[in-house]
């Protein structure tokens, strides 16, 4: 384990998400919640209840936010154009997995930000890169079991029964979890988690730009990773004309040859990024700083998700830790 990044006590971690739960809270909770000064405060609110909702279920003895300090990095749009670029030129949908940020949410940012920061709780970042990149490296080096919180299937590909890693999905909320496990990964797209990243490029993604390879969908993908093991063994299939693999798809994944070089690059999360020493452990602040973030709840108007907020994590920094 980073004994440099994640404190030495931990026995499960916990990496949020938080763009993708801040969203699904700005949208599933009217903009009509406001601070006294007028303020929306509907995705700071959900934010927090999000957090005492986790913390009190699954029970992280560690906690960190993973931040987009860039969420559409130049090094992946340098190899994808298209990468996430309907998300910068359309109009925002009514759906929570969009990150071009809408100005009532916008203001909220550094609420949420003040509010981490006043709960004692682990905002980390990196330059260049996305939070999935921040949560692939905590979650490859933590070397305890790792609990992530996400709407992205893309972080699918770091679940491991071994590694005692997985992804608490937020499809259908964050009250209705999916704990995605290798055996639902493999359950839901016949493809083992280690074999995600290559299912992903070839069915493509809309949502993030990704073309995949045109008439390649979820069926043929895992067909053909059961088959070859891998997007190498795949393309080497492809490019030997004794293979038995049938023309049509042959053809297709010769087609895609340019997309196919770059595409596991883009869609691969980081798992070695140099991550700034930080404290993790669930612990509150003490009685002087508390009672300032009880200010600065009543200033933004956060009150009972305030409240439930410092007494989930009262309750995990006072419990045993052990498990």
């Amino acid at each position: 384990m980073r004994r440099d990044i994640i404190s030495e006590v931990t026995t499960r971690l916990m990496l949020l998400d938080t763009a993708s739960l801040y969203f699904r809270a700005y949208f599933g909770i009217p903009d009509s919640v406001r601070a006294p000064d007028g303020t929306p405060v509907n995705a700071v609110r959900g934010l927090l209840d999000f957090i005492a909702r986790l913390v009190t279920t699954y029970e992280p003895s560690d906690l960190v936010c993973c931040w987009d300090d860039d969420w559409r990095p130049a090094w992946r749009v340098d190899l994808i154009p298209s990468y996430k670029l309907h998300r910068v030129v359309a109009p925002i949908p009514s759906g929570v997995d969009i990150e071009e940020t809408p100005d009532p949410l916008e203001t909220q940012i550094p609420v949420i930000r003040a509010a981490l920061a006043a709960l004692g709780i682990a905002v980390i970042g990196a330059q260049d890169h996305e939070a999935d990149d921040v949560i692939g490296t905590l979650a490859t080096q933590a070397g305890v079991p790792v609990d992530i919180v996400t709407g992205d299937r893309d972080l699918f590909q770091l679940v491991s029964d071994e590694r005692a890693v997985r992804v608490l999905y937020t499809a259908r909320g964050v009250g209705k979890l999916e704990v995605v496990t290798d055996e639902v990964v493999v359950r839901k797209y016949g493809v083992l988690p280690e074999q995600y990243v290559d299912f992903a490029v070839m069915r493509g993604d809309p949502s993030d730009g990704l073309p995949g390879v045109k008439g390649v969908g979820d069926k043929t993908a895992a067909a053909l990773l059961q088959r070859y093991g891998d997007l190498d063994g795949i393309r080497g299939a492809a490019l030997d004309p004794t293979s038995s693999l049938a023309g049509g798809v042959r053809g297709k994944l010769l087609e895609a040859s340019d997309y196919l070089d770059v595409a596991p690059t883009v869609v691969r999360v980081v798992g070695d990024l140099s991550l700034p020493k930080t404290a993790t452990r669930i612990a509150l602040p003490d009685a002087a700083v508390l009672t300032t973030f009880e200010e600065f709840a009543a200033t933004w108007g956060l009150g009972s998700s305030a409240t439930r907020a410092v007494a989930a994590l009262r309750g995990r920094s006072a419990g045993d830790l052990d498990g």
